[in-house]
């Protein structure tokens, strides 16, 4: 059967890429073929065995061309905006990968980092890693779109990256690397849309990015959030959640128990 179904498989496979179309399920493969489940399942499974084609999520297949084989998959930026499509849930490419489109991010992130409204499963097609980060207010963080070779891909602009970065300090390589990608980042941010963005996230948020901008040198681009924050925040918190901030000097401008020493990874 196989023999059979492959050759006509690949020319679907083939007339969806022809027309734009890099993706498809496995019943809409069914459905082109006529054939069974299982004989589709087969088909699929000897294809994606040759790297023709890779399966990032259950059900849902990317077509994987030549220059990408190595990979054995499609590169996560080109095939997320596909699958969250797909799924039919909102999303925002993130954190260290975000940072990493606008220029910055100087370490190559080890996954690429997907902001999403609920906990998801990480996931790995070939050699690309996909890890979701739940957020709150997904809605309300601004975005920009990127061109990329299969379209275009949602990001967090410059300025809610760097808000997304001090809320996942854990998620971001710690407190020390977030320093040093939110000064790279800091060249292209503007002081108004700072505070914009700063209002999709709690405010403590706000204070930490506020005293990093600061210790890094970029603080012109806080002015205007220092204000955001010296009417919005009523306590003061750890620039370090979790750890311990008994005797830690204090920030009195972005009320803050400076409870970390910062070494900005260069």
């Amino acid at each position: 059967m196989y023999e059979i179904t492959a050759p006509r498989a690949r020319n679907v496979i083939a007339d969806l890429a022809a027309f734009g179309r890099h993706h498809f399920t496995s019943s809409e493969l069914r459905s082109a073929l006529g054939v069974s489940k299982a004989a589709v399942r087969q088909t699929l499974s000897r294809l994606a065995a040759k790297g023709e084609i890779a399966s990032p999520a259950r059900g849902f297949y990317v077509i994987v061309p030549p220059e990408y084989r190595r990979l054995g998959c499609l590169p996560a930026d080109q095939f997320i905006p596909l699958l969250m499509e797909h799924w039919d849930i909102p999303y925002y490419v993130g954190l260290l990968s975000a940072a990493q489109l606008h220029g910055a991010a100087h370490h190559r992130p080890q996954e690429f980092q997907v902001v999403v409204e609920r906990n998801r499963p990480a996931i790995v097609c070939g050699d690309v890693r996909v890890a979701f980060v739940a957020r709150r207010n997904l809605d309300a963080v601004p975005v920009e779109r990127f061109n990329n070779p299969r379209g275009t891909v949602l990001v967090s602009t410059v300025e809610a990256t760097a808000v997304d970065l001090v809320g996942y300090l854990r998620r971001a390589g710690g407190v020390d690397r977030v320093a040093g990608v939110i000064y790279e980042l800091s060249e292209d941010m503007g002081p108004e849309r700072l505070v914009e963005a700063s209002k999709s996230a709690s405010i403590l948020w706000a204070q930490r990015l506020g005293y990093l901008l600061e210790r890094v040198g970029a603080g012109d681009r806080a002015i205007l959030l220092k204000e955001h924050v010296r009417r919005r925040a009523r306590n003061y918190t750890k620039l370090l959640p979790g750890a311990d901030a008994t005797d830690a000097p204090r920030s009195k401008d972005w009320r803050l128990f400076v409870n970390a020493s910062i070494e900005a990874d260069a």
